[in-house]
């Protein structure tokens, strides 16, 4: 009869545990991701990890941006970007694949790769979309979340005209935060 309540313990405390593990998150893309023109604490990475310790999350998000980067290179770097143990990804990629001259139908395959690959790893996904490059087609038919990232130029932009300052990253951060938290509450 005192069995009940030691296996009831034992439940409780392994739910617990399960439930304290850090959330690691990988963010995957490109310049935008990396962060280029900002302090590496002011990328949206960083942000994102701040605000959602902040609301009491226990997350690690490491930045695997590369300046430049492309669907295909994303694809010849993803094993060694993706370690084992992500909970989840966020991609957002493309923009200099339209900008080399990549079809938007190879992009757009390269991307479903990149989120079936992710999914056969049971890792949950989000992919972003910059700019003028919508990307919800390929998301619809991978049924994951997305969000399209817009700022007006100006006030939130790098001193290049293209990139996001550190003050445009937050606007995007509060913007994605509702998405990150709904794909932490899957992964718990």
């Amino acid at each position: 009869m005192w069995r009940w309540p030691l296996l009831a313990a034992a439940l409780l405390a392994a739910t617990t545990a399960a439930e304290a593990r850090t959330i690691k998150i990988v963010a995957f893309g490109d310049s935008a991701t990396a962060g280029y023109l900002v302090a590496r604490k002011d990328a949206y990475p960083a942000q994102l990890q701040a605000a959602l310790r902040a609301k009491g999350h226990d997350v690690e998000v490491e930045n695997s941006g590369v300046n430049g980067d492309t669907t295909a290179g994303a694809l010849r770097r993803f094993d060694t970007a993706i370690a084992p143990g992500t909970d989840i990804a966020i991609v957002e990629l493309g923009t200099n694949d339209l900008r080399m001259g990549v079809p938007k139908t190879t992009l757009e395959a390269r991307l479903a790769e990149i989120i079936r690959s992710l999914r056969a790893r049971h890792i949950q996904v989000m992919v972003i979309g910059l700019g003028r490059l919508d990307l919800a087609a390929v998301t619809s038919t991978g049924n994951v979340p997305y969000q399209q990232w817009r700022l007006p130029p100006g006030k939130y932009r790098a001193r290049d005209g293209a990139h996001f300052n550190a003050e445009g990253y937050a606007i995007l951060i509060k913007q994605m935060l509702p998405a990150i938290e709904a794909l932490i509450a899957r992964v718990r």
